[in-house]
C-alpha cells in the first residue's frame, strides 16, 4: 500500500483508526483525490518518532504550521475548561517561565488550555485538536487557532471538517501526553478530561507536575488527588527549576 492510498482511507473514514485498519486489511479499492491535504503518515520518514511508539499510532497526522516543533523539548500544560481567574494567572506565570526552555503543548480547549497557548505564542506552542484540522474547537478560539497556525503548530488525526465528536478527545489526550516530556496540571477536578490526559501520561512514563489547592477545594480536587498519589508538587516558580 502506498501513502496516497493510506491518506485516502483516512479522508474517507474521517481518521477513524478501526475503519482505516479494516480498509487496509481488506485492500479496499478507493479513488485517490486529486488534491491531498498537508499531512504526514506512518509510511513517511518524517512521521513524528514519538507517535510511532503508541499502541495505536495515528495512521495520518494533518497539520498547519511548523512540524519541526515536535522535535524540540516540550511540556504539556492542561487543566479545567472552567478555570478560575487565579488558576489562569498561575498558568500564565508557569508557562511564561517554562516557554523559555520548552515548546508548550495543549488541547486548545477554553480555560487552562487556551491560557497556556496564549502565554507561549511568541516562543512556540502546539495545539492538538479533537476535531478536524480545519475545525477550530471551540469556535470561540478561532483567533487563537489562526495565531497558532501562523506562529506554532496545529495538528490532528482528523481531516478537514471532521466534527469534534466526544470519543475523539481521549485520542487527542494521548497525543498531548505522548508528544510531551512531562505534563503540568494547573487546575482540575477529580472527574475531568484533564485526569484522562494524566492517565495517558503516566502510562507513557511521563512525569506529572501539579499545582496544589486549599483544603476541600472542589476546583482543585483532582490536583490534590494527584499529589496524594505521588505527583511532583509545584508551589512557586522556583520549583520549575526541577523541570
Amino acid at each position: 500500500m502506498d501513502r496516497n492510498t493510506l491518506i485516502a482511507y483516512s479522508l474517507k473514514y474521517e481518521g477513524d483508526p478501526y475503519r482505516i485498519a479494516r480498509a487496509i486489511q481488506n485492500n479496499e479499492s478507493i479513488k485517490i483525490p486529486s488534491f491531498l491535504p498537508q499531512c504526514v503518515c506512518l509510511l513517511d520518514e518524517e512521521y513524528p518518532i514519538l507517535f510511532r511508539g503508541l499502541r495505536l499510532p495515528p495512521f495520518v497526522i494533518y497539520y498547519h504550521g511548523n512540524l519541526d516543533l515536535l522535535k524540540r523539548p516540550s511540556l504539556g500544560v492542561v487543566g479545567s475548561r472552567d478555570a478560575s481567574l487565579e488558576a489562569m494567572n498561575i498558568t500564565s506565570k508557569i508557562v511564561s517561565t517554562l516557554a523559555q526552555k520548552y515548546v508548550i503543548i495543549s488541547g486548545m480547549a477554553r480555560g487552562i488550555d487556551a491560557c497556556a497557548h496564549h502565554a507561549a505564542l511568541s516562543t512556540g506552542t502546539i495545539a492538538v485538536l479533537g476535531s478536524g484540522i480545519d475545525v477550530p474547537y471551540p469556535a470561540s478560539n478561532l483567533e487563537l487557532y489562526n495565531q497558532i497556525k501562523k506562529h506554532g503548530l496545529v495538528l490532528s488525526e482528523y481531516p478537514g471538517q471532521t466534527r469534534p465528536l466526544k470519543h475523539h478527545f481521549p485520542y487527542r489526550n494521548r497525543l498531548i501526553a505522548c508528544a510531551s516530556q512531562g505534563l503540568v496540571v494547573t487546575q482540575a477536578k477529580c472527574k475531568s478530561g484533564t485526569m484522562l490526559t494524566v492517565k495517558e501520561a503516566l502510562e507513557l512514563g511521563r512525569e506529572v507536575y501539579v499545582v496544589p489547592y486549599p483544603f476541600e477545594s472542589i476546583e482543585g480536587s483532582g490536583c490534590n488527588l494527584l499529589i496524594q498519589q505521588g505527583a511532583t508538587i509545584l508551589t512557586n516558580l522556583l520549583d520549575l527549576d526541577i523541570i
